[in-house]
């Protein structure tokens, strides 16, 4: 026999003591330099950020004007790791381009 009481009841208890809360957000930053090129910049946020030409241009231009732009909002190791992969391209292409990110 394996021990199966079809006269036994069971019951589950299915409680949530704490609230789940959504996960920070973080907003990805480039900033202005002198050296790295405005086709670069394009490039860059249409391949990390898969932004369209037109939103690359446009956020490309923000930063050009204003000294910063915003890429997009990730969640914490997301905005990290798009931050690191803009230094990376950048490193690669021999630009000094910044990355930051900001917590929203």
């Amino acid at each position: 026999m394996t021990g199966y009481d079809p006269e036994t009841e069971e019951e589950v208890i299915s409680e949530t003591d704490q609230e789940v809360k959504e996960p920070p957000m973080y907003r990805v930053l480039l900033h202005n330099d002198d050296y790295t090129t405005m086709e670069f910049v394009v490039e860059l946020l249409m391949h990390i950020f898969n932004k369209s030409l037109e939103e690359a241009t446009r956020i490309m231009l923000n930063v050009h004007r204003n000294g910063t732009g915003v890429c997009g909002m990730y969640t914490y190791e997301v905005a990290e790791t798009k931050v690191e992969m803009v230094h990376q391209m950048a490193k690669e292409r021999g630009f000094p381009l910044k990355s930051t990110m900001e917590k929203v």
